[in-house]
């Protein structure tokens, strides 16, 4: 069935990002991306997380693609939650998870009433990974309901298969490795290794039901990839799950060279000027760039591990430091000696905020110190760059065996441990300075293996921007997935004026 573009203007697409900064800014850029296909989109979030990307919301009110905003009251104190604990990055420990959950589930009733107020009506729903009990709500709409997990295809379908062969349950403890089933190459992983939904810890299981509910009950997943990266494993999941896949990234190239990225909080403390200039007085892939993501924290003892084992590879560095991880006047103490006072021109210190996509597309970066999420990994495939893998906790171990095994683009640091919620283990060492430092020499030193490493992940940098390109694999697919919706919409139509 031919739906014309001109029909898509009567298509709504409403969006539920989950409440964690690495779902709500691809989301957001999803949003953007349906609207310029000439739909109509609507973004429900709460006032806290609406003001964390205000700036970008402003934008795009004026912008010829406007997107509709609607802000959640979230029941916070009603629950037990501090005033303002509106973020994932906000919990302080592994208790308030499920506290946090249950707080979002009392949404429902405001969704549902927000819903029968829309025009045009909605047409489906796209939700973040723990909005997964949503899907009753599209049910009672009669619409299609899809999911964001925010995972990569790879990470998706070892997650179904361990859902479906339950090797993590064949272990006797949480540290002893098991091959995880159903992949075309052998991968050995430890249950503390992978997401909470697999530690088999009865305070979560409630949560991670309902969760996996949603998953066998969605109509298809939009998955913040493209498919040349991940070759073959999107027709995998498509295969193993028999749902729909739509892979439409990386979105984060709908903000290359654009002045409104989608801002993450705290920029009043970044130096965009002085950022840039002190790239410039640097050689051509010469930098490594380090963060670990909003939500990756370490004790004070790694943290100077960390900083001393950069300094130890001669290399510069821009190491952007959280605000968590401030929290100790050890730490503080020793990040101004170390690097403040002296003025050290190897390292630039970027604390709070950084505008990533920005410094990662400078000429004078060549590689990238990560944790693994999703988001930041393909936000250095865009870009070109080969990464020092040091996962925390979450899926970012499978992310690890992507970039490191399957794509080559990587060097693993040689963290075996997960972290609690991003912290470190009893002694607060994981990786010590020794390691930090081999690992970014052997991806920054080049020879043989390295410029190997450079030129596939230059090839696939180029394989990104031609995806999300007109005709371009991702964006042939973002049209497929408003056609699918458009005739969706089409048979229920003609259903019910047949019924």
């Amino acid at each position: 069935m031919e739906i014309s573009t001109s029909n898509h203007q009567n298509l709504h697409f409403v969006l539920l990002p989950w409440l964690a900064p690495g779902h709500m800014i691809p989301m957001i850029d999803i949003a953007r991306l349906l609207a310029e296909h000439g739909v109509t989109v609507t973004v429900l979030t709460t006032p806290a997380n609406a003001s964390r990307i205000q700036p970008t919301i402003d934008r795009i009110s004026h912008s010829t693609h406007p997107i509709q905003f609607i802000p959640l009251h979230f029941p916070t104190t009603e629950v037990g939650l501090p005033e303002g604990c509106e973020n994932m990055d906000s919990i302080t420990s592994t208790a308030m998870i499920t506290t946090f959950y249950n707080a979002s589930k009392l949404l429902r009733e405001q969704i549902v009433h927000h819903l029968h107020k829309l025009k045009p009506a909605p047409s489906c729903i796209i939700a973040g990974m723990c909005f997964a009990w949503t899907y009753v709500i599209a049910r009672e709409f009669g619409v299609p309901w899809f999911l964001f997990h925010g995972f990569s295809c790879f990470s998706l379908f070892c997650l179904h298969n361990l859902h479906l062969y339950k090797s993590h349950e064949t272990v006797s403890s949480p540290t002893e490795p098991f091959v995880l089933p159903g992949l075309p190459h052998r991968f050995e992983i430890t249950r503390e290794q992978l997401p909470m939904h697999f530690h088999l810890l009865p305070q979560y299981q409630e949560m991670c039901d309902e969760v996996r509910e949603g998953e066998l009950a969605m109509d298809g997943e939009i998955v913040n990839s493209f498919d040349e990266l991940e070759l073959g494993y999107s027709e995998r999941l498509e295969a193993a799950t028999m749902k729909k896949v739509w892979t439409v990234g990386p979105v984060s190239l709908y903000n290359k060279g654009r002045s409104d990225m989608v801002e993450r909080g705290n920029q009043s403390m970044f130096d965009e000027m002085r950022c840039l200039n002190w790239l410039d007085s640097k050689k051509p892939e010469s930098v490594v760039y380090v963060s670990f993501g909003s939500m990756g924290r370490f004790t004070p003892a790694q943290m100077m591990e960390l900083g001393s084992g950069l300094l130890a590879s001669n290399r510069p560095f821009i190491w952007v430091v959280r605000e968590g991880e401030r929290s100790s006047e050890e730490v503080e103490d020793w990040l101004l000696e170390k690097f403040e006072k002296n003025g050290d021109s190897r390292c630039l210190l970027i604390r709070g905020w950084a505008p990533q996509v920005m410094i990662m597309a400078h000429p004078a970066v060549g590689g990238f110190v990560t944790h693994c999420g999703w988001n930041s990994t393909l936000e250095a495939v865009s870009s070109g760059l080969p990464m020092v893998t040091w996962p925390l906790f979450s899926e970012q171990f499978l992310n690890e065996n992507l970039v490191v095994d399957v794509l080559g683009i990587g060097v693993a640091v040689g963290v075996r441990t997960a972290t609690k919620w991003g912290r470190g283990g009893e002694d607060g060492v994981l990786v010590g300075r020794e390691d930090v430092a081999k690992a970014v020499e052997r991806l920054m030193d080049g020879g043989e293996e390295g410029e190997e490493r450079k030129r596939r992940a230059k090839e696939l940098g180029e394989k990104a921007k031609k995806a999300m390109e007109k005709g371009g694999s991702s964006y042939s697919n973002m049209t497929n997935l408003i056609q699918y919706v458009a005739e969706y919409a089409a048979k229920s139509t003609v259903e019910h004026m047949t019924s």
